[in-house]
């Protein structure tokens, strides 16, 4: 028996890196999960992945009209929501000075905009003691230079899942916040290639070695993402954990 039997998911961003990882994990505990992408061919791939539980919906968080349509998928397919992992999230470098408008609309209106739609428009969906987790990052933790944007936007998401956890208490719902560090996907691969040649110092890297002295891997975020998701984290809300080798805290 699985940890999830029963259970239904969503997770946001799960193509590729952390959002995949999440989803396999929470298949293999016995979930159905639905799955949301922005790219069809990365998203097809993805399920494919995760097998039979999987199931895919091509959308961007950004755009309301797209969540109208996911969520009334899952009510006609599922009636409802057990776990809600909001995960779809971009980053890009621009020091001060270089912002443009449209990279931060971008960056905001993905993670920011994104995150708190997703959540609203879930909310008739989930069961009394549903679980809700927020993807932040310890950028948000750290003075990491050119990622000014973004840190603010998962410092903002952090925020939330102080204030939906107190706002949702009375539906047993728990929000918490799963902080993940340097991890090695594709997203943060992208990431670390825009920024200038030369200016990758340890304090600007990204995904720069932790006091482990290695980068994490999505599946050990997906584990904590489990956790969070599960009975075993049944008394534990309004929380963050952080899953970033000590890169925060040491």
């Amino acid at each position: 028996m699985g940890q999830l039997d029963g259970k239904t998911a969503l997770v946001t961003g799960a193509s590729t890196g952390i959002g995949l990882a999440i989803a396999r994990r929470f298949a293999i505990e016995g979930a159905t999960v639905y799955m949301t992408g922005r790219r069809k061919a990365e998203l097809d791939t993805a399920v494919a992945r995760v097998g039979s539980r999987g199931i895919g919906f091509q959308s961007d968080v950004s755009q309301l009209d797209d969540l109208d349509r996911l969520f009334a998928l899952i009510t006609e397919r599922s009636g409802g929501l057990d776990i809600v992992v909001a995960n779809a999230g971009v980053g890009d470098y621009g020091p001060l000075g270089t912002i443009t408008e449209e990279e931060y609309e971008q960056t905001t209106s993905i993670n920011l905009k994104g995150t708190i739609f997703t959540i609203q428009k879930a909310l008739p969906l989930l069961s009394a003691g549903a679980s809700v987790t927020l993807l932040s990052s310890s950028s948000a933790l750290r003075a990491v230079p050119g990622l000014g944007v973004y840190a603010a936007t998962k410092a903002a998401i952090r925020s939330l899942a102080r204030t939906w956890a107190a706002e949702l208490a009375g539906r047993g719902i728990r929000v918490n916040a799963l902080t993940p560090g340097p991890v090695e996907t594709p997203g943060s691969d992208e990431l670390l290639a825009a920024f200038p040649q030369g200016d990758q110092s340890t304090v600007a890297d990204p995904v720069a070695p932790t006091p482990l002295g290695r980068t994490g891997r999505p599946d050990e975020v997906a584990a904590t993402a489990l956790y969070l998701a599960g009975d075993d984290s049944s008394f534990t809300t309004g929380a963050e954990l952080l899953v970033d080798g000590g890169a925060t805290q040491i």
